[in-house]
């Protein structure tokens, strides 16, 4: 077997197999180089800070392919203008190699608008923010929404919830004021059913019951009386309630008294108006009865013993015509200026005993 194995047609074979092998591969790699371009490598050129027309062309006579991407808007760099290349510049790469450029867009990327209207205004203004958007004037304007944004202008015209917009963009928004006090209402008699719904709305009322006669829902009916009455005065905001017909108002005269005397109340002139006079009812003044003073019990109090020598002689008090009288005072005495005092009264039971006073001399 060995033998066989050493035979010169095997090693032959052998041979030319490693031959062929060795030559393909060889074909191989050649074939690589070549479509491949080996050895034929560009530099990437510097096109940063260029203008994207710019850089495209340079790109183009360099041979290489290119792909454009925009970036965050930077209001610190020009609109298009290269802000960054991958590779970057001075790296060397094949022929027909694609290159990928960053440029700076023209303006803020758009963004949809909120739906936040008739929504209150303090949490409106939170939403606008948070997506960028930028609220220049705030215009108020009457409506029965009260603080409730209205609408939402940009650039003066209004503009609808879901409008794109580019980011960062100034919006003016309406905002109502609360509705206005009296305010006279409109008269719509005479107006058809449409007619009489823009009025109202425009004078901002609002439609309330709408009666048809013939029970239909035709706005081509022709009002013929309104509650409350054209003229009178209410806050906006207020319902005004229509009924509707095809004929005329004159047509329907019985018809409206016949509301006014439901709706609207009469006053009768017809009489005098009844006067209220005020009347004064004044008490007759009589004198007070002033009754006649109790007898005050003095109770004598205790003094002390005066004794003063008499001189020429001394007079004695009357005796009293009854145990019960008392003595009476002496005027002759009051000439003199002193007065007799009288006996202590008889002891009744209720007072104490008191000791008899000193009598006083009285000199003639």
């Amino acid at each position: 077997m060995l033998k066989s194995l050493f035979n010169w047609k095997v090693l032959l074979n052998l041979v030319i197999a490693i031959g062929v092998f060795v030559g393909l591969v060889w074909l191989t790699f050649r074939w690589l180089e070549y479509h491949t371009n080996h050895g034929q490598e560009i530099p990437v050129p510097n096109v940063v800070n260029k203008s994207v027309h710019d850089a495209i062309k340079i790109l183009d006579d360099t041979g290489l392919e290119y792909e454009v991407d925009s970036a965050n808007y930077d209001p610190k760099y020009r609109p298009f203008q290269v802000l960054q290349i991958y590779p970057s510049p001075g790296s060397r790469v094949k022929d027909g190699r694609t290159v990928r450029l960053k440029v700076n867009p023209r303006t803020w990327a758009q963004i949809a608008v909120p739906d936040v209207i008739n929504k209150y205004s303090g949490l409106a203004f939170q939403r606008l923010d948070q997506v960028g958007l930028k609220i220049g004037d705030t215009i108020y304007e009457p409506s029965i929404q009260k603080d409730a944004l209205l609408r939402i202008l940009y650039k003066g015209n209004a503009v609808n919830p879901g409008t794109r917009l580019p980011r960062f963009s100034v919006i003016d928004v309406v905002v109502g004021t609360g509705p206005m006090r009296n305010i006279s209402i409109p008269n719509v008699v005479g107006l058809s059913v449409k007619e009489a719904r823009a009025v109202i709305t425009k004078s901002m009322f609002e439609v309330g019951l709408v009666e048809y006669e013939d029970g239909g829902k035709d706005e081509s009916d022709i009002i013929y009386y309104q509650d409350p009455a054209a003229g009178d005065v209410r806050d906006q905001g207020m319902q005004i309630d229509l009924w509707a017909s095809k004929r005329t108002p004159a047509e329907l005269r019985a018809k409206v008294e016949q509301l006014n005397s439901i709706y609207r109340m009469k006053v009768d002139t017809s009489l005098p108006p009844v006067r209220y006079e005020e009347v004064h009812n004044e008490p007759a003044y009589e004198p007070p009865v002033i009754p006649a003073p109790a007898p005050k019990k003095e109770v004598p109090k205790a003094e002390p013993v005066k004794t003063e020598t008499p001189k020429v002689q001394t007079t004695a008090p009357k005796p009293a015509a009854s145990g019960t009288e008392k003595p009476k005072t002496s005027t002759n005495n009051q000439a003199t200026g002193s007065t007799a005092k009288p006996a202590a009264p008889a002891n009744t039971g209720q007072q104490p005993a008191q000791k008899p006073k000193a009598k006083k001399v009285v000199v003639e």
